[in-house]
């Protein structure tokens, strides 16, 4: 049977860069100073994501994923190397690539409309009042809270609130939304819901997405390629796997589909065989 994964051979060569990619993460390494020396997040990551493209990373606490996210997001510098988005290297917090967090972020004494009215005011200062409201509520609908829009977080459930977080980040129009497991505090139910509701966006406006999941079921539903990282310190890419289902996806026909088992049991190979986390391993 023919693999449907990229093998690297070395691991740390397991993307090259490819010529004209929309981001690139062109052999970084994050290496912080200790009393006991320096010690490597990661080492010689490189990885190639054309626009549009939607990519998962997962892999055991420690390898760096969290870092990684934040090297692309400008909220930290790498050691060695550069981060790339258009042709133009990172170095700095921008609108360009907004972020989801797992805990919202939203301000509790802001309603959801005024949330997003903050971001789309902070991106286009200078357009009209009247268009700016139409942004905000544009968003608010896409995201199934228009009923909601004047409640305060602290009045919404998690799944709301992660969907107002969703709304703010895509009303500016980011070249690149960020996703720093965005479902992992939410229940198994509203997890598929919004799950379902990122693939319906993504299709309809293609956006360059880069997402950090443990969830592998997650991953190979809304995917284009899954970026498995071997285990810290000095983690790498390990594999990438490539997700072969069409888009728009529907989950019960993913999940029937026989190569989504082969997937699933190569990625778990990779995580909890191959890649064992030590949990004594300090």
């Amino acid at each position: 049977m023919t693999s449907i994964l990229t093998n690297s051979a070395p691991a740390t060569t397991a993307s090259a860069k490819a010529p004209g990619a929309y981001l690139e993460i062109d052999r970084v390494s994050k290496i912080y100073p200790t009393d006991n020396g320096p010690y490597p997040v990661f080492e010689n990551v490189s990885l190639s994501v054309d626009e549009g493209e939607f990519i998962c990373v997962i892999g055991h606490s420690g390898c760096g994923k969290s870092t990684l996210l934040n090297l692309v997001s400008g909220f930290s510098s790498p050691s060695q190397g550069e981060v790339r988005l258009a042709g133009e290297t990172i170095t700095e917090p921008g609108l360009d690539r907004m972020v989801v967090f797992q805990n919202y972020s939203l301000l509790p004494w802001k309603t959801a409309y005024e949330n997003v009215f903050l971001a789309v005011e902070a991106a286009y200062p200078k357009l009209p009042k009247t268009e700016k409201d139409r942004v905000v509520r544009e968003h608010i609908e896409m995201v199934g809270l228009t009923e909601a829009a004047n409640k305060r977080p602290g009045e919404l459930s998690g799944g709301m609130k992660q969907r107002v977080a969703i709304a703010r980040a895509l009303a500016i129009r980011p070249k690149v939304l960020v996703m720093d497991e965005p479902f992992g505090a939410l229940d198994a139910i509203t997890k598929e819901e919004l799950q379902e509701e990122l693939v319906k966006i993504w299709s309809e406006h293609r956006l360059t997405v880069l997402m950090i999941t443990h969830d592998i079921d997650e991953a190979l539903f809304l995917s284009d390629r899954l970026v498995m990282m071997t285990n810290g310190p000095g983690a790498e890419i390990g594999e990438i796997m490539e997700i072969p289902f069409e888009h728009p996806r529907d989950r019960a026909r993913v999940m029937e589909d026989p190569r989504y088992y082969e997937l699933r049991n190569q990625a778990l190979d990779f995580l909890y065989n191959r890649f064992a986390h030590d949990e004594d391993e300090k």
